[in-house]
């Protein structure tokens, strides 16, 4: 539950994260590739290799068990948790 919980936490923060910026081009860019020639000096023959794969066998089941298991008992608690405030880049 913590784990999800977490996970949860993170990927909206990430997702705030990126939805809060502003981004501006401030310069035009310029590339130039170079260029090649490129010449055949003979024909090639490619054979790709064969295999014949055999998988395990596999079988999965359920069998029943008698275990112990612990009750939970529920009890109420202030607890302190992160909070997380996000100021688009715009409204700076």
């Amino acid at each position: 539950m913590l784990k999800t919980t977490l996970s949860a936490v993170i990927i909206t923060v990430a997702g705030l994260g990126l939805t809060a910026c502003d981004v501006k081009k401030t310069q035009e860019g310029n590339v130039t590739v170079p260029k090649y020639e490129v010449e055949k000096k003979q024909a090639g023959d490619v054979t790709v290799p064969k295999y014949e794969v055999t998988p395990p066998d596999v079988k999965v089941g359920t069998t029943e068990k008698t275990i112990d298991v612990p009750t939970i008992k529920k009890e109420e608690k202030t607890i302190e948790v992160p909070t997380v405030q996000v100021t688009p880049a715009k409204d700076k």
